[in-house]
């Protein structure tokens, strides 16, 4: 049954993707085994992170994750005829279960927001889901009806904020629904983040208000992860508005108008802590048009107290870079997401690493290329301007017949999304310390060899040059936004990054795993519940 075992190629969903899609990600973990921690490794002397300028034998990293067993000694692990003994694990509702419990009016409300593809999208005229649904009333999106419902519009000298189409969000993507051979199937997607929170004692707020009065509210901010982020930077703060005037409401009824007001709690996975970094910098503020950068005025600060960032590629993903290249291929039970259908899409652009880190090389003379360059992409025919995507590009634009058209706007679609996509990466790169009152945490993964740099050939073709630790999905130093990475910048042992962490936490699992680790549920609920402010 090689469709059913082409099921397994979905789990790639709601993270920043395997080598082959834009943002799926494998439950599986990477076909990496990681070496045992048991002893420290001595520590060497330090050198500036250099990515290799030739072909590396690429081996797992030096560090190694903890080990599974309890003991660290040879002597005291259990002999043949003793019992297996397993991780400890802890007991969390022990821990947090009467915290959870108590109506604490200065507990925050909390929003949690996924990343790309994270949110289900359905067609505003049919009904029919767009993005969340496989087989049944999903559409395909490898017919003509289906590329024009999943991509978006492009029009020559319009802006990109003004091409929008009929596609309406629909909630997050907490399970995926796929249909094989007529059969239905459902599988955990941010069920998992939801499940860890709930032991917190956070409830889906569901539009209910009986609960706002103890806020312990959660709230699920769905988002269109196709368009522009600070598009949807705008619609989380109409969102959070939204939500404190009906809490701030209910806690006057119950405790009088002498009440604090309401600042929120915030966990983002992947592309939603990219959205919520620029929220808390900038609120709603749009880019400005002349490409200077956003008054940095921490305006979304004001409503938010924590920000928890999970897996999030702060300074971008090489995956991002091969996905809008190459388009998506899941499985043979899956539909095919071409390149020109992914390439109207600015939210993708935007996960793009910076090209100061020297993502992607030319095989010929290691010379770095700018991957924030609409010349670069035509020169190589990446993504959309490959001529191999001319049939996809008609099916987009029906009403343009002539060739020539075509290309004018794919091309200056394309250098839109690139130049609006390096405006944002400025806007988020700016060195700036967090207000009082405001913290933001990161939870990462280190323990798996992660693509950081790629090889081009003269043919536009793209291969593995160089990988990082990471969580197979995103770098260690993508998540820490690593400026020491950077061509020019003296090595530090201290890390040199323009966030300023109030945390850090490490994890040794993969990009999905990072929300089903209980040391991650362990870590947040102490950060929401429990540590001093």
């Amino acid at each position: 049954m090689p469709r059913m075992a082409g099921l397994l190629g979905l789990i790639l969903i709601l993270g920043m993707g395997c080598r082959s899609n834009i943002g799926f990600d494998p439950l599986s973990r990477p076909n990496v085994v990681p070496p045992d921690r048991s002893s420290p490794a001595v520590p060497a002397v330090p050198t500036a992170p250099q990515l290799p300028t030739s072909p590396p034998t690429l081996q797992p990293p030096s560090f190694t994750p903890t080990s599974n067993s309890i003991s660290d000694t040879e002597a005291d692990l259990p002999s043949a005829s003793s019992p297996t003994v397993e991780a400890a694990v802890p007991k969390l509702g022990d821990i947090y279960g009467r915290v959870a419990q108590m109506a604490d009016i200065d507990r925050n409300p909390l929003i949690v927001i996924p990343g790309v593809l994270g949110s289900r999208l359905v067609d505003g005229e049919s009904q029919r889901v767009v993005w969340g649904e496989f087989g049944g009333d999903g559409i395909d999106a490898s017919t003509p009806n289906g590329a024009r419902l999943l991509g978006l519009p492009m029009a020559e000298g319009k802006p990109l904020r003004d091409l929008t189409d009929n596609v309406q969000v629909r909630g997050v993507l907490d399970a995926l629904e796929i249909r094989v051979f007529g059969v239905p199937f459902e599988m955990n997607a941010y069920r998992d983040i939801l499940s860890a929170l709930g032991v917190g004692g956070y409830h889906e707020a569901s539009g209910r208000t009986e609960h706002t009065a103890q806020s312990h509210e959660s709230y699920q901010f769905a988002y269109d992860w196709r368009r522009d982020t600070v598009e949807n930077a705008d619609r989380l703060h109409q969102f959070i508005m939204g939500k404190k005037l009906e809490i701030e409401t209910a806690r006057r009824k119950r405790y009088g108008d002498k009440v604090a007001p309401v600042k929120f709690d915030i966990v983002a996975h992947s592309m939603g802590g990219l959205l919520a970094r620029y929220y808390i910098q900038y609120g709603n503020a749009d880019l400005p048009s002349d490409g200077s950068l956003p008054q940095l005025t921490w305006a979304g600060a004001e409503n938010v107290e924590r920000v928890v960032l999970v897996g999030t590629p702060n300074s971008g993903a090489i995956d991002a870079v091969e996905n809008l290249v190459k388009g998506v291929v899941f499985s043979q039970a899956l539909p095919r997401y071409q390149a020109a259908i992914l390439g109207t899409m600015p939210g993708l652009y935007q996960l793009l690493p910076r090209s100061r880190h020297r993502p992607v090389i030319t095989d010929a003379d290691r010379r770095p290329v700018d991957v924030m360059d609409v010349k670069t992409w035509a020169h190589y025919q990446w993504g959309m301007l490959n001529p191999g995507q001319h049939y996809v590009v008609q099916q987009l634009m029906p009403n343009v017949t002539n060739p020539a058209m075509q290309q004018r706007i794919i091309y200056d679609h394309v250098k839109k999304c690139l130049d609006r996509a390096k405006a944002f990466h400025a806007a988020l790169d700016v060195r700036a310390k967090c207000p009082p009152g405001t913290t933001i945490h990161l939870i990462a993964g280190d323990a798996y060899p992660t693509s950081a740099q790629l090889w081009v050939y003269a043919d536009g073709r793209l291969s593995v040059a160089a990988k990082l630790p990471g969580d197979g999905k995103v770098t260690r130093a993508s998540a820490l936004m690593d400026e020491r990475y950077t061509a020019g910048i003296p090595w530090s042992p201290r890390l040199i990054s323009p966030i300023s962490w109030s945390s850090v936490n490490f994890l040794f699992t993969d990009h999905l795993g990072l929300t089903r680790d209980p040391a991650f549920t362990d870590n947040v609920l102490y950060l929401l519940l429990e540590a001093p402010r």
